[in-house]
């Protein structure tokens, strides 16, 4: 199949299935006129890796876990040791967000949000001023 078939077959545009063989995640066969041909295990794999993109993981991450995908002898423990670095760093992201989210929400209540030019938001994004040694 072409890359239009094989992209909505996998749900990911042209554009990114271009780009996941730049980056030498998936290598369709070529025909003698240059065309890419999808088999179904390529296409498969798009569906792989466009599941694992949306949960987030990086580009290296994919090529990892598709490579402990494709070996039947690999150890759940590897795949286990990714995902529970990537949901790491997931939940600090998430503790950052909501320390910002905080932050926000005080400040937005503490803004009388009238007329006057007194404004805690813009008193709080401002840099201290410089003061003298």
């Amino acid at each position: 199949m072409n890359i239009k078939q094989a992209g909505e077959a996998a749900g990911l545009p042209a554009k990114t299935i271009r780009y996941y063989e730049e980056v030498g995640l998936i290598r369709p066969l070529r025909g003698a006129n240059g065309y890419r041909h999808f088999r179904e295990s390529d296409v498969h794999k798009l569906g792989f890796l466009g599941r694992a993109r949306a949960l987030g993981f990086t580009i290296e991450d994919c090529r990892l876990l598709l490579s402990l995908y494709e070996d039947k002898t690999r150890a759940s423990s590897e795949v286990k040791a990714i995902a529970s670095r990537h949901l790491a760093q997931i939940s600090h992201k998430i503790a950052e967000l909501r320390a910002m989210e905080a932050t926000l929400s005080h400040l937005v209540s503490c803004c009388a949000g009238d007329a006057r030019p007194d404004c805690p938001i813009l008193g709080d994004l401002a840099p201290p001023p410089n003061q003298p040694a």
